[in-house]
């Protein structure tokens, strides 16, 4: 990586093309989700060897389940698979993974390798790895929220959860999603075309830079990161500021 540029803090993506780029070759659109699978591995290492510290994963929507059993079914065994890699890939790399979404919809033995793999990297520090399985960010909101009446209910909510005029702070509200103690993503990339969100941390992305490549992610490669953050550093992130002349 050229010295002259700064690389994010925290990089987000959408891991989005497998399907299409599998069909292009005539072969089912899981064998793109395998080779995809592959590729975030690598894509893991080089990011990590970049400098940025957080990296979050769009791997699985609440909208996902709609495609057919068979995709739906191959896509459950490629998480039982990669669960079982990324515990060796998350003591090799010192990062702590977590899974952002709601597990509870996937089957008892992916639960258990959630548990299993966040529990034994939950003390690394080097990187912060997120992974978005059966995530949608309304869900995601509304989780958050009927956990925040409960508390409001029993009283338990924290005493700063409002500020000196009585509204409710964000600082709060935030301690209450899926990427509570995690920070904003600096950059947005999303992989094979499209340019929307597709239901992915809306409330995280108010200020994040965003990227979209035709390119898909099974071709995503470090050249292709490099183009995406130099493209990062050409942009002038006020916040909705003015930067004084």
């Amino acid at each position: 990586m050229d010295n002259k540029l700064k690389v994010p803090n925290h990089i987000a993506i959408i891991l989005d093309g497998n399907g299409r780029w599998a069909k292009k070759r005539n072969m089912p659109r899981g064998y793109g989700h395998i080779v995809g699978c592959d590729n975030l591995e690598k894509m893991c290492d080089v990011i990590k060897d970049m400098g940025v510290k957080y990296l979050t994963v769009y791997a699985f929507s609440t909208e996902n389940w709609k495609r057919s059993r068979a995709e739906v079914e191959g896509l459950l065994k490629l998480f039982r698979q990669y669960l079982k890699r990324c515990i060796k890939k998350a003591h090799k790399n010192q990062m702590r993974v977590k899974i952002i979404g709601d597990p509870s919809a996937f089957p008892q033995d992916i639960q258990d390798s959630i548990h299993e793999l966040e529990e034994c990297s939950k003390d690394y520090d080097h990187m912060y790895f997120q992974i978005a399985m059966n995530y949608g960010s309304r869900d995601e909101i509304l989780r958050g929220m009927t956990r925040m009446i409960e508390d409001v209910k029993n009283g338990t909510l924290a005493e700063n959860a409002f500020d000196e005029n009585g509204k409710l702070t964000e600082q709060c509200f935030e301690s209450y999603l899926d990427t509570a103690g995690i920070p904003d993503p600096d950059l947005l990339i999303r992989t094979s075309g499209e340019q929307r969100l597709s239901n992915y941390l809306m409330w995280q992305l108010a200020y994040t830079e965003f990227y979209f490549t035709e390119v898909p992610w099974p071709d995503f490669h470090e050249e292709e990161l490099r183009k995406a953050i130099e493209q990062y550093n050409n942009r002038d992130r006020r916040y909705g500021g003015v930067k004084e002349e």
